[in-house]
């Protein structure tokens, strides 16, 4: 999955870069804890990797076979933006939940379509986008306004 944000940078510069060359996954980010709670209070645990460059950004889990079902991937976008992202050589269905800089889940594309160039959108400035095994917002409940508990958000603890 590919940050559209970057395909806007100017296609002619972002064609050159080594991350659309990509034919075989990253090497696995380093991984951090992760809580969604539900509004229900249950609590739900994750190992997430964490891809904080725009390198790291761009690849995301292209090519990986399949998303672990307590695993995933944290964008940290640094600020809220907008999040529109893509699943150009992303293989595996995922489930995509933006998230607001409190924590609090502002949208949440469930079963994304695997090589779709269509744009998912967080409709709105987000401070990180959270992708999952597909099917994972539905098996847990989770929906918007639950809340993500992580160091970037100030609410790990």
């Amino acid at each position: 999955m590919i940050p559209r944000r970057l395909l806007l940078a100017g296609l002619a510069g972002f064609a050159a870069r080594p991350a659309l060359a990509q034919t075989s996954p990253q090497p696995e980010l380093p991984k951090e804890s992760l809580t969604i709670v539900t509004r229900d209070g249950k609590r739900h645990a994750f190992s997430v990797e964490m891809a904080i460059s725009p390198d790291q950004q761009t690849i995301g889990l292209m090519f990986r076979p399949s998303v672990p079902a307590d695993g995933g991937m944290l964008f940290d976008w640094g600020s809220p933006r907008a999040s529109q992202m893509w699943m150009r050589n992303t293989i595996s269905s995922l489930d995509m939940l933006f998230i607001n800089a409190d924590g609090s889940i502002r949208a949440i594309a469930e079963h994304t379509v695997p090589q779709s160039l269509a744009v998912i959108d967080s409709r709105g400035p987000v401070r990180a986008t959270l992708e999952l095994a597909a099917g994972t917002a539905e098996r847990l409940d989770i929906r918007v306004g639950d809340k993500v508990l992580q160091r970037i958000f100030g609410n790990a603890g």
